[in-house]
């Protein structure tokens, strides 16, 4: 299995985001779990990606080369693509990824995530999407979801299709088992 990590190009303003995308990195890995990923060197990105390779799997970044060519590309990976920018960044993780988890991260994270997601709603792909949601990090984002399908803007199924776990066990189990709903527009 390879699972897509989006997640902060920053390590946030407590340590113990560092230490979270370190341990599900770490559990990743010992499931024989390969990486995909924006293909940096900074943030909660770097630490996972690190996690996963300390733990003797494969990781596989994708980074535009806008962004290489600031020095922020990982070198030690098992493969790194240079694209010609974040469209063809998301696309290329999406082919190469069977699952989607978005770590603590910012709107980049959120970009990701949520065209992954929408693109599952809309049926281009039948992969889990999910957020860890560690330290409740994402309980805001989760009521703002509620919000969308009790307006009347999500449907209940495609709300119930982002899986949601805060250990890195339970979100494995949980990609592992996913069956996606019916499409949106079928």
């Amino acid at each position: 299995m390879k699972v897509a990590v989006f997640c902060g190009s920053s390590h946030g303003n407590d340590p113990k985001f560092a230490q979270c995308a370190r341990e599900f990195g770490e559990y990743l890995a010992s499931q024989g779990v390969d990486l995909v990923f924006g293909g940096g060197n900074v943030g909660l990105m770097g630490e996972v990606a690190d996690a996963v390779l300390a733990g003797g799997r494969q990781v596989f970044g994708v980074i535009p080369e806008s962004l290489r060519d600031r020095e922020l590309a990982h070198q030690g990976l098992t493969e790194l693509k240079v694209v010609g920018g974040m469209h063809e960044r998301k696309a290329l993780m999406a082919d190469r990824a069977d699952a989607f988890v978005a770590l603590p991260g910012g709107p980049g994270t959120m970009d990701e995530l949520f065209e992954a997601w929408t693109w599952a709603q809309l049926g281009y792909h039948d992969k889990p999407c999910a957020l860890y949601n560690v330290f409740g990090y994402y309980d805001h984002l989760l009521a703002f979801i509620e919000n969308m399908a009790g307006s009347g803007f999500l449907r209940s199924e495609h709300q119930r299709m982002l899986v949601v776990e805060d250990n890195p066990a339970a979100m494995l189990r949980a990609l592992q088992n996913y069956q996606p709903p019916v499409r949106k527009w079928s």
